[in-house]
């Protein structure tokens, strides 16, 4: 069972993995380098667990303390008990949810062993908007892609937004990090995956004329929100496909283009 302790203190050492959490730079280096991520919510928080991250601690305002007291009675690690008023001097913002929890990280999987036995595969390129990643990954675990490749210069879906918009879906889809873009498609591509871009050209052509379902395996590559993929990106891609757009409306939203294509890339494919 875990020590409840109570925190009256902001600078207590104690709770150092929460502080700061709206300091959006210096948590993108701290947290990887230190080997955490933070899990805010019950329902992320359980879903972490179940994913089978280990949990360094918990931060509880006390209306929480019973609604997770299972999860307290079964985990090693400790649990800071605060005010509300001293959850927000110490993480910077009101936590709303009431509930925190520090995980550890695990070790992403190589390209290789993520494709292994993968037929439909999110490729993202320099998506840094956390709630795009977020969105993105919900999706992704929604309609049934396989996991997830991220270009070196992608945003982490481990950071708290990121976790909290995807609703513990970034659990769900394994993912990986390329090491050089767009070499680091090579891989992708000997290991039989056709490489669609997808981009609101109007050289591309559409989904239902390209009908990836009925491909063996497909990696869609999505862009960054406004710039789109670069210009190498589209380069070493096999074929560009497009979202048809009406109205006068040019393209979508990546988290809603992502969605759209994904049930296009997945739905009514063999074996599904």
């Amino acid at each position: 069972m875990a020590e409840i302790i109570t925190i009256d203190d902001p600078d207590d050492p104690r709770v150092r993995d929460y502080t700061g959490l709206t300091d959006v730079e210096l948590r993108r280096r701290r947290e990887p380098a230190e080997g955490l991520f933070i899990a805010e919510g019950e329902k992320v928080i359980r879903r972490a667990r179940e994913a089978g991250y280990e949990m360094r601690s918990m931060l509880l305002s006390a209306k929480w303390i019973d609604v997770m007291r299972d999860v307290i009675d079964e985990m090693p690690a400790p649990v800071y008990a605060v005010t509300p008023d001293l959850a927000e001097r110490v993480t910077g913002y009101h936590v709303h949810r009431g509930a925190l929890a520090s995980m550890r990280r695990k070790p992403l999987p190589t390209t290789g062993e993520l494709l292994r036995g993968a037929r439909r595969v999110v490729v993202m390129e320099a998506v840094n908007d956390h709630t795009n990643i977020g969105a993105i990954f919900r999706s992704a675990a929604a309609l049934g892609m396989d996991a997830v490749l991220l270009s070196p210069d992608c945003a982490d879906p481990l950071y708290r937004r990121s976790v909290k918009v995807s609703m513990g879906a970034v659990f769900s889809v394994p993912y990986a990090r390329l090491e050089t873009w767009p070499k680091g498609l090579d891989p992708v591509r000997e290991a039989g995956f056709g490489l669609l871009a997808l981009t609101p050209d109007d050289r591309a052509r559409t989904l239902d004329d390209v009908a990836p379902h009925r491909m063996d395996r497909v990696a869609l590559m999505l862009g960054a929100e406004g710039d789109g993929l670069s210009a190498k990106a589209l380069a070493a891609a096999d074929e560009w496909v497009r979202i048809p757009m009406s109205h006068g409306v040019d393209s979508l939203n990546v988290g809603a283009a992502a969605a759209v294509a994904f049930y296009a890339v997945a739905s009514g494919r063999p074996g599904a």
